[in-house]
């Protein structure tokens, strides 16, 4: 009887630890200041898809992260002990979670996934350096079938692994049945010499082997010359994608920063469906636009200032040619920050209050909710602090999510 009733004292000291953990966090977080955007134009139903992530800061002592989504501000403390300890996920990440518990678990990565109307695949890649500074890899593939959440899950080895010192999967497709992987690479070069490689695997998933390891580009230097590839910002990612656009860059390290190699650098664009990588011909898209804009697997978004104006302009993928140019109603300034995101045929712009070296500028964020086609202004607000406790904080922006 005594063991039972020091169980019972246990668990009802855990249980009123836990419950005064809480009273305290609820406490400490209603005292923080509230952030909301203040309608000054159209429909604040715009603003329900919207998730702003950041962080409230009081001088070097204190640093809390917040969500503003919905319009609701939330802080860090105020979430479950769950929910901090798996930290702050992507909103897809979220959905497919949801919905597809069992293949998501320790799935993390958006670059790694690819979801259609029948299929949701996988691929990431296990690495580990061996004592003697070698990399043993291997893919992590995972595909489940919807329709009957039959799921396909193995590893399998990274073909000539020997020679990768570092790999970065940027993008998974499914083409004709087969998983395609592109992938960023660095490679072991003699002497001082370096190399990196854009490679593109294919898999066979109902076989279980990597048919081919196609390199795509490859580039080799000596510091202080330096190689980058860079590819647009994925708006869309996980969705099927017929094309990707890759930014080669060539430049050089100087004492006083890096010089770009204009000549040297340039735009390349491969399709999955036709396997043919290209060298974009200089025209109305150029390799600025590109590095620079956002993709969402048909389009690419380039924002642009012109006039003392904002414009969107739209380039066809496929073509490579200009669709749509769009001015927004909001004014531009070239020392602000801007974030933007794309979809459902709208542009949200979201000017973050922060100059080009990350400094607050002291004035609330803005955001614009704007149709893509016509710049018709759907949305136009800014973020409100209420006065209670507001003092010494100071809000910063880290990125925008549209659900």
């Amino acid at each position: 009887m005594k063991r039972y009733l020091c169980s019972i004292i246990i668990g009802m000291v855990v249980i009123l630890s836990i419950g005064t953990y809480y009273v305290k966090v609820a406490s400490s977080a209603s005292s923080l200041p509230k952030y909301t955007f203040k309608t000054l134009e159209g429909s604040d139903k715009e603003l329900d898809p919207v998730i702003i992530n950041a962080t409230l800061q009081n001088g070097s002592t204190f640093y809390e992260p917040l969500t503003i989504e919905s319009n609701t501000t939330t802080y860090a403390s105020e979430r479950s002990y769950l929910e901090n300890l798996t930290g702050r996920q992507d909103h897809l990440i979220e959905r497919l979670v949801k919905e597809h518990r069992s293949f998501m678990r320790g799935k993390d990565s958006i670059s790694s996934l690819y979801e259609d109307d029948d299929f949701l695949a996988y691929a990431w890649v296990n690495s580990d350096i061996t004592n003697n500074g070698k990399m043993e890899a291997k893919f992590d593939i995972g595909l489940l079938e919807k329709k009957d959440e039959e799921e396909t899950s193995f590893q399998i080895e990274l073909p000539n692994q020997g020679r990768i010192m570092n790999i970065d999967v940027r993008d998974v497709q499914l083409v004709h049945s087969k998983l395609q992987v592109l992938t960023m690479n660095d490679v072991n070069s003699k002497n001082e010499k370096q190399t990196k490689e854009v490679h593109l695997y294919t898999i066979d998933v109902a076989n279980k082997k990597v048919l081919s390891d196609k390199t795509l580009v490859s580039e080799t230097f000596t510091d202080p010359n330096q190689v980058d590839f860079q590819m647009p910002i994925d708006v869309a990612p996980s969705k099927p994608n017929n094309m990707v656009f890759i930014s080669l860059i060539k430049g050089v390290n100087h004492e006083d920063g890096f010089k770009e190699k204009l000549k040297e650098s340039k735009l390349l664009s491969y399709n999955y469906e036709t396997e043919n990588l290209e060298t974009v011909k200089k025209g109305s898209l150029s390799l600025d636009m590109a590095r620079s804009g956002y993709a969402d697997g048909k389009n690419l978004y380039v924002v642009e200032m012109k006039s003392g104006k904002y414009r969107i302009k739209t380039f066809d993928l496929s073509s490579q040619t200009l669709t749509n140019d769009t001015e927004l109603d909001i004014a531009a300034n070239k020392e602000e920050q801007y974030t933007a995101a794309f979809k459902n045929g709208r542009v949200y712009f979201l000017l973050n209050g922060m100059n080009q070296d990350g400094l607050l500028t002291y004035k609330p964020a803005k955001l614009l909710v704007a149709d893509i086609k016509t710049g018709k202004t759907l949305y136009k607000g800014e973020t409100v602090i209420n006065k209670k406790n507001s003092k010494g904080f100071e809000l910063y922006i880290d990125d925008l999510e549209i659900k």
